[in-house]
């Protein structure tokens, strides 16, 4: 009967690790804004941003926006965030080389000073 008990045990286990590995994933990061950037900048940045899901595989949805508290990281400020939700972590690397997240970098770029505070969520 334990041994039953241990086996039983022993898949629900290794099955909740594996339902975590391959769940969903959230890449969150925090940035400092370019003092210079203009309202044209942004509103590009906005735009591509929205976009993002439909040209990067398994990036389901991005928020971004203005944070509620700036982050203190070291010296810098960080007054903005973006949070993208990917189907996988596989889906995250993928998207890491993609030219949909290429095109949208060069309008990250600018409106960011160079450097931010990230990191990644797996669902439970």
């Amino acid at each position: 009967m334990m041994r039953i008990v241990a086996v039983v045990f022993a898949v629900c286990l290794f099955a909740g690790v594996m339902s975590a590995a391959d769940g969903k994933l959230m890449h969150c990061f925090a940035f400092t804004a370019i003092e210079s950037a203009t309202a044209a900048d942004w509103d590009a940045f906005y735009k591509a941003s929205d976009a993002l899901p439909g040209k990067v595989p398994g990036l389901l949805h991005v928020w971004v926006g203005k944070l509620r508290r700036p982050l203190r990281a070291g010296t810098a400020v960080r007054q903005y965030g973006a949070c993208m939700e990917f189907r996988d972590e596989a889906a995250l690397t993928a998207y890491a080389d993609s030219a949909g997240r290429k095109e949208w970098f060069s309008l990250y770029e600018k409106v960011r000073v160079e450097g931010t505070t990230t990191y990644d969520i797996l669902e439970h």
